[in-house]
């Protein structure tokens, strides 16, 4: 499971912020000062990192660089409330790899986060037999023989397969495949998704009724096989 820690003293932010990024499936731990959260990171428990530049008794970019020196792979997104560019190029030099402006939308965050985690992950994710690679945006299926089959995916349903690959086993809204995906959080494109998915299935070998790979979660989204 993908750990991140978020390092954010506004309750107001870091409580909805938490309550979403587990409902997505990673593990949270939330710091509220620039020491804990500076000290909490050095342990080298999480693979991405949300830090908050504007934090108590030390600041988020101090923070950054003292994480940066030590974890050169640990993904660092910074949250501030300031949006000039000599901000945007002060976290960069610090050696973040990502960087929002609050206020942000919360769904382009967590869609800032998974690809953070796929960072971490690297260009190759696999579940259930079926292997996805990134770089070379090719995607495989295992056939009972042991054999390869290379799947003829659109580019969508490659994005779509790909996201869900990435959460096999945790249970993907259809909000959150419609920011990954299709970068919108119109709630009327959700019928986008599930017909997405359907062509997905079909290409797979795969059945609703009895799923193999793709498990429909009534109301809420859809599930890959771990």
């Amino acid at each position: 499971m993908i750990a991140v820690l978020l390092v954010e003293d506004d309750p107001s932010i870091a409580e909805p912020l938490t309550r979403s990024l587990r409902r997505e499936g990673y593990r949270v731990e939330v710091a509220t000062d620039g020491p804990t959260g500076l000290a909490a990171g050095l342990t080298g428990q999480f693979d991405v990192v949300v830090l908050d530049i504007g934090l108590p008794f030390m600041d988020g970019l101090e923070v950054c660089r003292r994480l940066r020196a030590r974890l050169p792979s640990t993904q660092i997104l910074l949250l501030t409330a300031r949006s000039e560019e000599i901000d945007f190029v002060d976290g960069l030099d610090a050696g973040a790899d990502d960087y929002i402006a609050k206020p942000f939308r919360l769904a382009e965050l967590l869609a800032r986060v998974r690809a953070a985690r796929r960072r971490v992950g690297g260009d190759r994710v696999s579940a259930a037999g079926v292997r996805v690679d990134v770089a070379a945006r090719r995607a495989f299926r295992t056939l009972d023989d042991g054999s390869e089959e290379e799947l003829a995916l659109s580019g969508k349903e490659f994005d779509l397969l790909r996201v869900l690959i990435s959460h096999a086993g945790t249970v993907v809204s259809r909000r959150a495949l419609l920011a990954e995906v299709w970068q919108t959080t119109w709630p009327g494109s959700s019928r986008t998704v599930d017909q997405h998915v359907s062509w997905l299935r079909q290409k797979l070998g795969d059945r609703a009724a009895e799923p193999r790979y793709i498990t429909t979660i009534r109301g809420v989204g859809f599930r890959f096989t771990a």
